[in-house]
């Protein structure tokens, strides 16, 4: 089993893991460091998911003994920090303003959206609300720099990126299917509405795809003409 400090976040080392020196002051001259450790666990969970990444796990793909990656870490949770800003840097580099502040947020949102495509373990791991490390710092920096023209205030903006996130990480989750599943057993009579809706004819094509609607309208009412 893995140590019992691996997992619970209140378990963990005082402060985030940047706060913290590379490795720890016991045991012998390093083989590793913190990114070998990271880019091991990174490959296991795109290739088997988040439930993957255990200590013992990663150390067996470093060829090693998960107590040694303890001179590393204190907690899981520090390994996943790590991995969410790993991945992160890959939003890098940012994509050149146009000068209107939701045609960039959109395009943003579609490059970390396609983050989430390439590594679907992130989004259980930003349900984690993992400590914002370096990336995540440069990612919110240039989210702020987009709403800059925006008097709307700093609160509103912040509620903004939470928002966005979280619509990112439900498309993620549904992986680009927005189409109603199959329903059995409506009857017309104990569910009239529902009926209607599903014999109803198909409405027009829209310009504009569900996600991009869905944000256009959540950025719009979060920060136009706020104050």
């Amino acid at each position: 089993m893995d140590q019992p400090t691996a997992g619970d976040r209140h378990d963990r080392s005082p402060g985030s893991i940047w706060s913290r020196p590379d490795r720890g002051t016991r045991g012998p001259a390093p083989g590793l460091n913190r990114v070998d450790l990271v880019t091991a666990a990174v490959a296991l969970a795109d290739a088997e998911g988040l439930t993957a990444v255990q200590m013992r796990a990663v150390a067996a793909a470093l060829g090693t003994g998960a107590g040694s990656l303890y001179r590393y870490l204190s907690s899981r949770d520090d390994l996943f920090d790590l991995m969410t800003d790993q991945v992160l840097a890959e939003l890098q580099p940012y994509p050149v303003g146009t000068g209107d502040w939701l045609d960039d947020l959109l395009a943003l949102a579609r490059r970390q959206l396609a983050l989430y495509h390439r590594h679907p373990w992130l989004v259980d791991i930003v349900a984690r609300r993992p400590a914002p490390g370096p990336q995540s710092l440069v990612y919110l920096d240039n989210c702020l720099g987009i709403m800059a023209p925006l008097d709307c205030g700093n609160a509103a903006k912040f509620e903004a990126i939470a928002m966005m996130t979280g619509v990112v990480s439900l498309f993620a989750r549904l992986d680009g299917s927005s189409a109603p599943q199959a329903l059995v057993g409506v009857d017309a009579q104990a569910h009239p509405h529902l009926t209607a809706a599903l014999t109803a004819p198909p409405a027009p094509a829209s310009s504009t795809d569900l996600f991009e609607r869905t944000l256009r309208s959540l950025l719009t009412g979060l920060l136009q003409d706020r104050r």
